[in-house]
């Protein structure tokens, strides 16, 4: 396994294909290294007394320890330990740990490549590519982002009608040695940091949008794929310095008639196998949340519970009705994908069909309980921003800047009026509520909201999956029996 800083000198050597503020840049810039110190820990704690147990697991490929954000789950203790691992990290970084996408759309392309070989009776090897690149993937220690959400054009209208094909990315070429994709995938977090980018399919498709049905792995500097960048860090500190710097990218990968040789391709044409690519990539992402969002939920107690304690306001009956609800939301999800875990097997939901054996013996979260917990924390995201700055009030949207603080002539008055706890240092105070800002009310923090609300899918998605799936009609027969209706 490779520390942080082979890490970091391996993205040095990278292609320059990263655009940001009108010009091409390094992985190792400035505006990144906030990010790289979040990705980062990932390295740094597979390797400690503390989180290696987490952090690391067996290769079922070649019986050699690994990064668990290399691994495929092998059983139920696997998903445990990856929802448990993404909520211990997400806590030393005070936000989302960002490896998450790659384990996710690994596992995956995992049963969907096996599956499709399958459905093509041998005449491809989808899976055997994967397997391939796996193991490199994890010899290698290499951090993997997926490419899920395309531009999507006019919205109410399927790939295959699209005014623009490019709108969702689509096979535009096959060749003997690989194939030539086009299009857009947007939002993608931290591929400017990334190794290797695995791209899969957005939706449902049908027989008609067979070339929109693709999944494949590049390196993310691959020739004929360009990055636009998004960084969305904190202010610069000086003075009052952080106990840890965090930051985020995200970046529109742009497929400019990309060729992509056969030994990367895990999917190309099989429609239905694509929706379940897409569908599988969500659910084991939603999954991910179960572990990532109670951490945010534990930051955001330790944020309304300290503003209350430095307002002075915490033993106030409103503000322990607000706990409670932080409380509610952070264990229930952490719950639900305790649960999800727990019911993992190597099967998926298939509509018209119920549940299914599917991939090659690998363990998928249970769908209900994964969504479940997604959507409860998804809804709750803006609530729980409207606690905070209900236990705030207006003091962190006017609080003075590091610098103005800091300014001989300005720094024994200020400090006197930023005191509002007697009993707590005027230093201590003003470094919290520098970070409260940070998550309330600043840009980054508002892109860390929206990233929370749809990441992994919006709620509405989550409770689409939630109604599609859950036998509704048995609850139906069940009342109708109490109620004394014979039931045909």
């Amino acid at each position: 396994m490779r520390t942080k800083q082979e890490y970091i000198d391996g993205l040095k050597k990278m292609r320059r294909n990263l655009y940001f503020n009108g010009g091409k840049i390094d992985r190792d810039d400035e505006v990144q290294v906030s990010a790289l110190n979040v990705m980062g820990m990932t390295f740094d704690e597979a390797a400690s007394p503390e989180g290696k147990d987490l952090c690391t697991a067996t290769s079922h490929l070649t019986g050699e320890t690994i990064n668990r954000f290399c691994h495929v789950h092998q059983s139920p203790a696997d998903l445990h330990k990856k929802q448990d691992m993404t909520r211990y990290l997400c806590k030393k970084v005070g936000g989302c740990i960002q490896r998450c996408m790659g384990v996710d759309a690994i596992n995956a392309i995992n049963a969907v490549s096996f599956e499709a070989d399958k459905l093509n009776s041998g005449n491809t090897e989808y899976h055997q590519n994967f397997l391939k690149w796996l193991e490199n993937f994890q010899k290698n220690d290499l951090v993997g982002c997926c490419a899920q959400t395309d531009m999507k054009g006019e919205r109410l209208k399927r790939p295959a009608d699209q005014a623009d094909p490019d709108m969702y990315l689509h096979v535009k070429e096959k060749t003997k040695e690989g194939i030539v994709v086009k299009g857009c995938k947007l939002h993608i977090s931290e591929a400017s940091i990334a190794d290797e980018i695995l791209v899969v399919p957005t939706r449902a498709l049908g027989p008609n949008e067979k070339d929109y049905a693709v999944a494949f792995a590049v390196p993310a500097d691959h020739e004929g794929l360009y990055q636009v960048i998004h960084p969305h860090n904190s202010r610069p500190r000086e003075t009052y310095q952080r106990g840890f710097d965090g930051g985020y990218t995200d970046s529109y990968l742009l497929f400019e008639d990309t060729f992509i040789p056969w030994d990367r391709v895990f999917l190309c044409g099989e429609n239905d196998h694509g929706g379940i690519c897409a569908l599988l990539f969500a659910l084991f992402h939603r999954h991910s949340y179960s572990g990532c969002k109670p951490a945010l939920g534990d930051v955001l107690l330790g944020l309304a519970a300290t503003a209350a304690e430095y307002n002075g306001i915490e033993k106030t009956s409103h503000v322990r009705e607000m706990f409670s609800e932080i409380i509610k939301v952070t264990e229930l999800g952490y719950a639900a994908g305790y649960t999800a875990s727990d019911f993992g097997k190597p099967e998926v939901y298939i509509p018209g069909m119920g549940r299914a054996p599917y991939g090659p013996g690998s363990y998928i979260p249970d769908s209900i309980y994964a969504n479940v917990g997604r959507c409860l924390t998804g809804e709750a995201v803006f609530h729980e921003q409207e606690m905070l700055c209900n236990i705030a009030g207006g003091f962190p949207s006017t609080f003075p800047y590091e610098s103005d603080i800091t300014n001989p002539e300005l720094k024994p008055i200020l400090e006197k009026y930023l005191k509002r706890n007697p009993n707590i240092s005027v230093d201590d105070q003003i470094k919290f509520w520098l970070y409260f800002i940070e998550n309330t009310c600043t840009g980054a923090a508002g892109t860390m909201n929206y990233g929370n609300y749809h990441g992994g899918g919006s709620p509405i998605m989550e409770q689409i999956a939630i109604t599609s799936q859950y036998d509704i009609k048995e609850r139906k027969r069940l009342v109708k029996e109490l109620a004394g209706i014979k039931v045909k």
